[in-house]
């Protein structure tokens, strides 16, 4: 009796033990899975555009043409999670932005942090509709821009026109973290919101976009 009752209990400690491994587990969340964009909203700020022709996949790779300006963005919204982006640019390097925390997502320039993807300056911040970040600040007189920009903190570490750049970046409450190909370019802090839509920009040329893959933090 007393044999079975301790295997009862050292099972019942192993599913225990699987249960708790498996709730520690951050899956990864492909928010692009190779074939369409059925699980994204697109809004171009031109109505006689289709979104359809500024955002689509080909060969197996998100293409988006540039112009007219506009964002494609998740269908849900994350908190807390690192996202995994790939991009390069096809012909002559332009701008684009991956938007994190979009609050409103149909206007051109929706209440967001933008990690900046505009070639040379990718890493930097720009506060997008009124939203903000501690490392931004005013000095007395001044007026607050209509594009706030906190600076990254290296030299471009981007690769050349047609090869494919990384960048990862962390969100953890309210905090933002960016690295553009291994190196850390930017920190951000305390930003107003710490849960939205993310968002891939069209602005200036066409651009390619492959692994967008995100992990939730617990």
């Amino acid at each position: 009796m007393m044999k079975r009752r301790n295997m009862w209990i050292a099972l019942m400690a192993i599913l225990l033990g699987c249960l708790t491994t498996q709730k520690g587990v951050s899956q990864t969340v492909k928010l692009f899975n190779g074939k369409n964009l059925d699980n994204w909203n697109l809004f171009v700020e031109k109505t006689d555009t289709d979104p359809k022709d500024v955002f689509k996949v080909q060969d197996g790779v998100i293409r988006i043409e540039g112009m007219p300006m506009g964002y494609m963005y998740t269908q849900e919204q994350y908190d807390n999670f690192k996202l995994h982006v790939e991009w390069r640019w096809v012909g002559k390097p332009s701008n684009s932005g991956v938007f994190l925390f979009v609050q409103d997502g149909e206007k051109t320039w929706p209440n967001a942090v933008e990690c900046q993807l505009c070639a040379g300056d990718a890493g930097d911040f720009v506060l997008l509709g009124g939203s903000d970040l501690a490392e931004f600040k005013l000095k007395p007189g001044e007026t607050r821009p209509a594009f706030p920009v906190v600076k990254k903190y290296q030299e471009s570490s981007e690769k050349d026109a047609g090869e494919w750049n990384v960048m990862d970046i962390v969100c953890q409450d309210g905090n933002i973290e960016v690295r553009v190909n291994g190196v850390l370019q930017n920190k951000g802090s305390q930003s107003l919101h710490k849960k939205g839509y993310i968002g891939l920009q069209s602005e200036g040329g066409p651009l390619e976009f492959r692994k967008i893959q995100l992990k939730q933090l617990k």
